[in-house]
């Protein structure tokens, strides 16, 4: 691909909106923010919006930041983001949600799962409390299996394994998501405590570890039917997700 110069004006444009986030591997750019207007159940809503990108060699200059990636098939990549709402930075009191990606819950509705549920309701919760994040994990399908696993999960699930026999079978262990650099982008756009929205114990144990402080955690249960009741069993009984207050799967 021939290679063309960037105009300063974009590189004026883009350096502003462009964070260097350095780990010990590397680095995390992070782009934002971004006005996204979102359909929230009918309503028009205004979110702020970042994307990020891992990388093991990093560099300052915009320019070179460009050209490195024109060389990348950014398409064929994992690449996570984070929806922003209200005064995030210095607002008190915030709520944020992990969620992991969900190929056919969140795209297209599926009901085999409660995560298109989980997902539209904590961006309800997030922008009726008045200040929050939600970051959606794209390297997280099927619990950090990839999507591919995931549909061959399925196929084992509907021969009577359950969620976590079915990732075993395959070579799997039950969940092998990692939060590490959502992490580190939150503590870049948040440094006073949060609330987390989560069933899964696991979740909270791996923002205390980082040293973030939470103020809390709210259960997300919800959309029970017929095609998830054994899925959110699982989870309970399983996985150990919290369940206290007896609101899924005895309604």
């Amino acid at each position: 691909m021939k290679k063309t110069k960037l105009d300063s004006k974009v590189i004026t444009i883009l350096e502003k909106k462009i964070t260097l986030i350095r780990t010990k591997d590397g680095g995390i750019y992070l782009v934002g923010p971004v006005n996204l207007p979102v359909n929230l159940y009918g309503e028009t809503v205004k979110f702020q919006w970042y994307c990020w990108l891992n990388c093991k060699e990093v560099t300052e200059d915009i320019e070179n930041i460009m050209e490195r990636l024109t060389d990348l098939n950014l398409a064929e990549m994992q690449q996570s983001s984070v929806l922003v709402y209200g005064d995030f930075e210095h607002e008190e009191d915030a709520i944020i949600r992990m969620h992991s990606i969900c190929h056919t819950g969140d795209i297209f509705g599926s009901k085999r799962c409660d995560c298109g549920f989980q997902l539209k309701e904590s961006m309800r919760r997030i922008v009726e409390h008045g200040t929050g994040a939600l970051f959606y994990l794209a390297n997280h399908e099927g619990r950090g299996i990839g999507l591919f696993s995931k549909a061959l999960a399925y196929v084992l699930q509907e021969n009577g394994y359950d969620t976590v026999d079915a990732n075993n079978a395959l070579g799997f262990v039950n969940d092998s998501r990692n939060y590490d650099d959502a992490i580190l982008v939150l503590k870049t756009l948040r440094s006073k405590p949060v609330a987390l929205v989560t069933n899964n114990p696991e979740k909270v144990e791996a923002l205390k570890a980082s040293g973030l402080k939470l103020t809390g955690r709210k259960q997300i249960w919800g959309d029970i039917s017929e095609f998830n009741r054994n899925y959110l069993e699982t989870k309970i009984n399983r996985s150990g997700h919290l369940n206290e207050d007896g609101t899924c799967c005895n309604d």
